[in-house]
């Protein structure tokens, strides 16, 4: 027996375990691989919230009219709808990894467009491009960190994954302050980072999950379910690509200086961390659609006071879009996790589905709608939008009060932190074969929460 030969084959059987066995049964996920699927969307994100404050700023400086940056917003919406639906169909052919790849790719090749030259029509092209693939790369992300993590710390980890997207973001855009906008610094260091974003998920040793299935989206059932979770999406969808994307342009117009407009775009995912989870929390102990009801109303007097506040002090403006934000990712939240608590478990696939078609539908619409009355009427539209769209979401979920209880809390879902302006978690995006066999349903879950809503 040769104790040096058995240790060398003990390590040649060791470098030789397949990469995929991680994250299965049989071994623990590497904390260090999961932290690579967050730490690459953080970073793509930080270079996201740059162009997203750069774009208003720099067509501004050009001499091109508002109305071309509302256009820009409407080009990413329209693009994100595409990736939302196309992105399961990529990853069914060729796998997390490599589509994730890709979609970076495209981010890349989105913010060079932007930095050839300032053009418009070309600037649009690239937009829809980068909400494409941002959406997707979304999806793949929550998908495959979905698919790894145990359940007993799931919800810690996606907290973290959704609060690093958000702050990313609101990084990004203050890093403005720093930068020339007459030149093409901005957009370069977007590719940068979308670019350093690759190596972690090109390096990861998280095992990829299985292809998805596909599905239809059931408007029908969804509505059956729970009117106010699908009516929260047709709210909310719209109201953040407003709030997020005419926030710069009309700040812009407004006359603000770089530096504020990069203040102000770091203030408001603030406001969607401060006010978001307590909300939460909050609807977690009561009936979640009463907590709605006090978020639609608070984005009702935050888009009232934002048109009181213009040329006013910055310090009233920050607070103001502060509030105004985080008042509107509590809507999408807490509408998905109400939706999570009317549902049975063979419904939740079909329902997500056919919530996050309604979440894109109203972000491409609303916003669209919105950058036609900026043409007339100004850059501030869009809060009257804001404000005729929240007091409609608000009456919605008093008459559906009126008419319907609240589930037991024992039927409740746990609240999860989401962020409005990227699509619902990723399994809602990737739906079971038609043909398969539905799972059975057990005699609990055949009891419909009292009075649907």
């Amino acid at each position: 027996m040769n104790p040096l030969k058995d240790q060398v084959m003990a390590a040649q059987a060791e470098a030789s375990q397949p990469l995929a066995d991680y994250g299965s049964e049989s071994l623990p996920t590497p904390a260090i691989a999961v932290a690579s699927i967050i730490l690459s969307v953080g970073l793509v994100a930080i270079g996201n919230g740059l162009m997203f404050a750069f774009i208003p700023l720099r067509l501004a400086a050009e001499g091109f009219s508002p109305t071309w940056a509302g256009a820009i917003l409407t080009a990413l919406a329209a693009g994100g709808m595409v990736g939302c639906f196309m992105t399961g169909h990529m990853v069914r052919r060729v796998g997390h990894a490599r589509v994730f790849m890709t979609l970076t790719a495209i981010v890349i090749l989105s913010n060079a467009f932007i930095g050839m030259m300032t053009e418009p029509y070309l600037w649009l092209g690239s937009r829809v491009l980068y909400g494409f693939a941002m959406n997707g790369l979304f999806i793949v992300a929550q998908s495959w960190l979905n698919d790894v993590l145990e359940n007993n710390i799931r919800g810690r980890v996606m907290a973290i994954f959704y609060v690093t997207y958000v702050v990313a973001l609101g990084l990004g855009s203050f890093s403005l302050r720093f930068i020339d906008i007459a030149t093409n610094a901005a957009p370069m260091i977007g590719v940068v980072f979308a670019a350093v974003s690759i190596i972690p998920v090109g390096l990861t040793r998280l095992r990829p999950p299985p292809p998805p299935e596909t599905a239809s989206i059931a408007l029908k059932l969804a509505w059956q379910v729970s009117p106010v979770g699908v009516a929260g999406m047709l709210a909310v969808g719209g109201l953040s690509m407003m709030v997020a994307g005419f926030a710069p342009i009309h700040a812009t117009a407004a006359g603000l200086s770089q530096q504020d407009v990069a203040l102000l775009m770091f203030a408001m995912p603030v406001g969607t961390i401060l006010i978001q989870i307590p909300a939460g929390w909050i609807s977690d102990r009561m009936d979640r659609r009463y907590v709605l009801v006090a978020s639609s109303l608070l984005v009702i007097v935050g888009g009232i006071l934002a048109t009181r506040v213009d040329g006013g002090a910055l310090i009233w403006m920050l607070a103001v879009y502060m509030i105004w934000s985080g008042a509107t990712e509590a809507i999408y939240s807490i509408s998905s996790a109400h939706a999570g608590d009317r549902a049975h478990k063979g419904d939740l696939v079909a329902l997500s589905s056919t919530m996050l078609f309604a979440w894109s539908l109203s972000g491409f619409l609303i916003p669209g709608g919105t950058t036609l009355l900026t043409a007339v009427f100004g850059t501030e539209a869009f809060m009257y939008v804001a404000i005729v769209v929240a007091v409609a979401f608000c009456a919605f979920v008093l008459w559906r009060i009126r008419l319907a209880e609240a589930p037991a809390s024992e039927e409740t879902t746990d609240f999860a932190p989401l962020p409005a302006q990227a699509p619902l978690p990723a399994e809602l995006a990737f739906y079971p074969d038609e043909t398969a066999e539905e799972p059975e349903r057990t005699d609990e879950s055949d009891e419909t929460p009292a009075g649907v809503s």
